[in-house]
């Protein structure tokens, strides 16, 4: 019986120690998981704005984080926004009713790693609402900035493909024309709809006024040689800006084979972009009345 007694210990004790160990190493490699996932939708991110080396120190990106916030019958857009720098920066939470006017705005204790950390964002959030408002996180995005003035915006979004979903993150100037995106995650068929990936699809995009956005459509024509060849940057750098600028009103021209695939992106950025253009301006709106200090 003491024999049993003592294999049973340390087969217990064993258990804990593993279980310790396994718990150890998932929190540090989740962490460092994490924290790579972010370096890597930084690169992306400054890439699409232009910067392929060193980010000058005078730009800044700085994220915003959206919510649905409920309350009984009653529904709120929540914004996590920050201020200040460094060891003085401070998260705020405000709170906007569905008449694009201010509900509430509450401090919230966070710091820069727990901020990008959902599960300590959302408790962190719950605490400064306090009981009986539910929240949901809705989205993220980032705001650019240069020497302290706004210059453009980033968001990631998804929207139904060919198969499944497509992933993107989109780049904005501030008067919502595109600066580019960039496919992060699809499974349509390589060579038909895979071809969303190829600069001769992404670039159409690239400075497509919001007023022509809005109303871009995929027509089903070849491509005429010379806009296939800036839109693949085949052209001399004095003639490229000529032709791009040519073709900057035209619809969209769909990939041979694969016009579902060309329709679901360019539907996808029009949804993202003038659903954006509304929120923003609804937020801005709110935060200059209120006179709420942002980084922003």
């Amino acid at each position: 019986m003491k024999n049993i007694l003592t294999i049973i210990f340390r087969l217990t004790l064993s258990c804990i120690l593993a279980g310790t160990v396994m718990g150890t190493t998932f929190v540090l490699t989740n962490k460092a998981k994490t924290k790579n996932e972010h370096a890597k939708e930084e690169r992306v991110a400054f890439s699409l704005l232009g910067f392929e080396g060193e980010v000058p120190q005078e730009v800044a990106m700085t994220t915003v984080y959206r919510y649905v916030v409920s309350q009984g019958n009653d529904q709120f857009i929540g914004y996590l926004l920050e201020s200040g720098e460094g060891a003085e920066k401070e998260y705020t939470f405000i709170q906007i009713d569905l008449e694009g006017e201010l509900a509430s705005t509450d401090p919230v204790a966070l710091d820069d790693t727990a901020a990008r950390q959902a599960k300590e964002r959302d408790a962190a959030i719950r605490e400064a609402v306090g009981p009986g408002r539910d929240i949901r996180f809705a989205e993220q995005f980032q705001v650019i900035t240069e020497n302290g003035k706004r210059v453009a915006y980033l968001l990631s979004g998804k929207f139904p493909g060919f198969k499944t979903h497509i992933a993107v993150m989109l780049a904005l100037r501030t008067d919502f024309s595109i600066i580019g995106f960039e496919v992060l995650e699809h499974e349509e068929d390589p060579g038909l709809g895979g071809e969303i990936e190829q600069d001769y699809f992404k670039n159409q995009f690239n400075g497509k006024p919001f007023d022509v956005l809005k109303s871009l459509e995929v027509v089903k024509e070849p491509i005429p040689d010379e806009y296939l060849q800036a839109l693949e940057v085949k052209v001399e750098p004095q003639d490229l800006d000529k032709i791009m600028a040519e073709y900057r009103g035209n619809d969209i021209y769909a990939i041979t084979g694969a016009t579902i695939s060309a329709v679901a992106v360019t539907d996808g950025l029009k949804g993202m972009t003038k659903k954006f253009a509304y929120r923003i301006n609804i937020m801005d709106s709110v935060i200059d009345s209120q006179n709420i200090s942002v980084s922003l």
